[in-house]
């Protein structure tokens, strides 16, 4: 694949630490499962894939999991970018702040996606049809650009922050910090008629809880949200798009079946 790095920031951004200084990113060692895993993430970055043929493209923007400790790089970052291209969609990847910078890392993935809209025409990308995706705590920074109840996520710096962060289509894989076991959804979210169309995919055995995904899929149906949610009795949590012999493995298709219907595209062959 194709690949274009830029940064997110210049040499000011939200929510910056002192003890910033003293981390170096790095990747995790002592990986039993061949995943890449980064973590000490200080100065947030995109990794830009774009789709083949002539465009303007469909664009996704990519959030890995980690549970705000570390980003699963490989499985839920440059595998997605990969199953994305295939469908005909530009994938831009996020390394947002971690280890625990949450206020960081929203605020790193709405000037993402502002910066993708900003810059629509030099990337090939259609800025009416800018989607985001994530997995596990991704999927959880997914949804608050979703559907945050907040929406100054980070004082305005310049024109690209004129843009909207919202996305245009989502999609939650076995999201995690939604809800309580009562389905309640924690008071960060807001969801009204103006969230985007949704996907969710969750298993029962996930330990991140499937409530997650029923307490934000019972939400969106108040809402009158478009949402299509696949439950499965088992299959737990992180597996991306990995096979692992249980019917979630099939999710990917179900997705990509979803994501044509959002979009307006030929599928790269």
């Amino acid at each position: 694949m194709k690949r274009q790095i830029f940064a997110v920031w210049g040499s000011e951004k939200p929510f910056a630490k002192e003890e910033d200084r003293s981390l170096q990113e790095h990747l995790m060692e002592n990986s039993s499962d061949g995943v890449d895993r980064f973590t000490d993430v200080t100065d947030p970055e995109v990794h830009f894939f774009p789709a083949c043929g002539k465009g303007p493209h469909p664009a996704v923007l990519v959030c890995p999991g980690g549970g705000y400790h570390h980003l699963a790089w490989s499985k839920e970052g440059l595998d997605i970018a990969s199953f994305l291209n295939l469908n005909g969609v530009s994938a831009f990847v996020l390394k947002y702040r971690c280890p625990d910078r949450r206020d960081g890392a929203r605020a790193d993935a709405v000037r993402t996606i502002r910066i993708i809209r900003a810059r629509a025409e030099e990337f090939m990308i259609r800025p009416d049809q800018v989607g985001i995706i994530g997995f596990s705590a991704g999927a959880h920074l997914a949804a608050v650009l979703s559907a945050g109840a907040d929406t100054m996520p980070y004082p305005t710096t310049d024109e690209i922050d004129r843009f909207d962060y919202r996305p245009n289509f989502t999609m939650l894989i076995y999201p995690a910090y939604l809800a309580d076991d009562d389905l309640k959804l924690t008071p960060e979210f807001k969801i009204d008629a103006a969230v985007p169309p949704t996907f969710l995919v969750q298993t029962e055995d996930d330990f991140a809880r499937v409530e997650n995904s029923l307490g934000w899929y019972l939400a969106l149906k108040r809402a009158g949200v478009p949402a299509e949610m696949h439950l499965f009795a088992s299959g737990g949590h992180g597996y991306g798009l990995m096979p692992t012999g249980t019917a979630v493995s099939e999710w990917g298709i179900m997705a990509g079946k979803w994501l044509r219907r959002q979009i307006d595209t030929d599928i790269c062959g």
